[in-house]
């Protein structure tokens, strides 16, 4: 089998043409590993570090196998954070886009009610956090009844979270007949015991057997405590990262410095827990379009980011796990890219520097504290890069969005309206066939149908003249 193509797995055109328009040219070295064994549906458990491409290689087989026309749920995705919940669920939407796939994230502290009343939609996967999965389960608003995939990702930090109990709780409502795929960094006796408790004959996939990217350049640099700002500041006037991740141990330290950093002129936003889950999805989605460089985050911000191109990672306080370190630093050198990773150690914190080495198997390399007169004849070209107009990137689902128009219109349940009305008034347009309909979302009081190929302007200017279920419909372009 050839490995430099999609082609050679059989995939429908409909994901073909997504993973064309979302620039995957070739399959990673996991997607070559998992994708034919998932197509074949074996159970799967997998070593395999962050950014190595995991998400589509488990993504791809579920769109690839999903039945469009079943209403409830058939693929159950557990993720052990809100952020990697959200952005799983992007990618399985974005890879089964022209397959009509629906996906939908269930989190904690967002309104049960309302994911409650999204549950009675079509939603062909679920991705979500262990705890709001089984309390949804427990209360009859998610049924799994047609469940024929399970995607545990990162068990191990599930572990480290305390989920697996919740996880086997959550087990103890699927069907046996499914198909299981278990995603781990690594495998501790704890997995190990999952997937044997769990799994049925599992095929055990390893890559990577390195905790860290090759490609990723690290340092550590001794400071005092009240010497950090400077040298943080000298170390990126230096380094001008296009792109940089800069960790602190707590909420309280990460607005003390994003106020610092942005009195300074820097432009910088701060990512923690303590935020509203609105605020912390707005602030990385402006972060992977490039409007400021700098992100000072707690280790929310280690897992559930993917940004493609982060140059640097700062760990301003070291971390005080090891697999903290890995994980922070994996945020650079993603995707076959360079990094940089430096990890400022204060008087008394050798043995956390330690530990890491022993854990990632390497020493990391000490360097010298940057200075005022190394900085200063970088400055002007460091103040030129930060004073500039942003260079918005492109999303990554742009192109395979660019020809859909999601549609709104003033009817839903309580007009008795179903997918099925759209789909008959909406064919019944000259030159318009189900074929150019994409996902049909029915709400109590509305509904969005997102218009394939180009095509929305033509049907949004005949559904002003035509009715729904023999009811007139306001139509308008959904507003974002």
């Amino acid at each position: 089998m050839s490995k430099t193509s999609f082609n050679n797995y059989s995939l429908s055109p409909e994901i073909l043409k997504a993973l064309e328009g979302l620039r995957y040219t070739s399959p990673t070295k996991i997607q070559e590993k998992v994708i034919p064994p998932a197509m074949e549906k074996r159970d799967l458990v997998v070593k395999s570090q962050t950014g190595s491409g995991k998400t589509a290689s488990f993504a791809i087989p579920i769109c690839e196998c999903l039945r469009w026309e079943e209403n409830k749920p058939q693929a159950l995705v557990l993720t052990p954070t809100r952020e990697l919940a959200v952005q799983v669920q992007q990618e399985i939407s974005r890879i089964g886009r022209f397959k009509r796939v629906k996906a939908l994230a269930l989190y904690g502290k967002a309104s049960f009610e309302k994911q409650k009343i999204e549950l009675k939609q079509k939603n062909h996967v679920v991705v979500g956090t262990p705890g709001r999965i089984l309390d949804h389960l427990q209360k009859g608003t998610l049924r799994m009844e047609n469940l024929s995939h399970l995607v545990i990702d990162e068990a191990d930090e599930m572990l480290n979270m305390g989920f697996i109990d919740q996880v086997e709780g959550i087990i103890s409502y699927l069907p046996e007949s499914r198909v299981n795929m278990l995603f781990s960094a690594t495998i501790p006796p704890d997995i190990e015991s999952l997937s044997r408790d769990y799994m049925h004959m599992p095929l055990k996939i390893e890559l990577e057997a390195s905790l860290t990217v090759p490609s990723i350049e690290h340092a550590f640099i001794r400071t005092e405590q009240d010497e950090k700002l400077s040298i943080l500041k000298n170390l990126t006037v230096l380094e001008n990262p296009d792109s940089c991740i800069i960790f602190c141990r707590t909420q309280e330290r990460v607005g003390t410095l994003y106020d610092r950093l942005e009195s300074e002129g820097y432009p910088v936003d701060m990512l923690h827990g303590g935020m509203r889950q609105e605020d912390r999805f707005a602030v990385m989605d402006d972060f992977k379009l490039g409007l400021f460089r700098y992100l000072v985050a707690t280790d929310v911000a280690a897992r559930g980011l993917d940004i493609e191109n982060i140059s640097m990672v700062v760990n301003y306080d070291i971390p005080m796990e090891t697999e903290g370190y890995v994980h922070r630093t994996g945020r650079t050198g993603r995707a076959g890219r360079s990094g940089k990773a430096f990890t400022f150690v204060n008087p008394g914190e050798e043995p956390f520097l330690q530990d890491i080495e022993a854990y990632i198997g390497f020493s990391i390399p000490l360097m010298e504290a940057p200075t005022e007169e190394q900085a200063a004849g970088k400055r002007a070209s460091f103040e030129k890069k930060i004073y500039a107009r942003p260079d918005i990137k492109k999303a990554r689902d742009e192109e395979i969005n660019k020809n859909i128009s999601k549609l709104y219109f003033n009817g839903g349940k309580k007009k008795k309206i179903r997918p099925v009305d759209f789909v008959g008034t909406i064919t019944s347009i000259p030159g318009i066939t189900a074929e150019d309909i994409g996902i049909i979302s029915i709400q109590e009081q509305a509904s969005f149908v997102d218009i394939l190929n180009g095509k929305g302007q033509r049907v949004l200017e005949e559904m002003k003249n035509r009715t729904v279920k023999g009811k007139v419909l306001k139509v308008h372009i959904a507003k974002k």
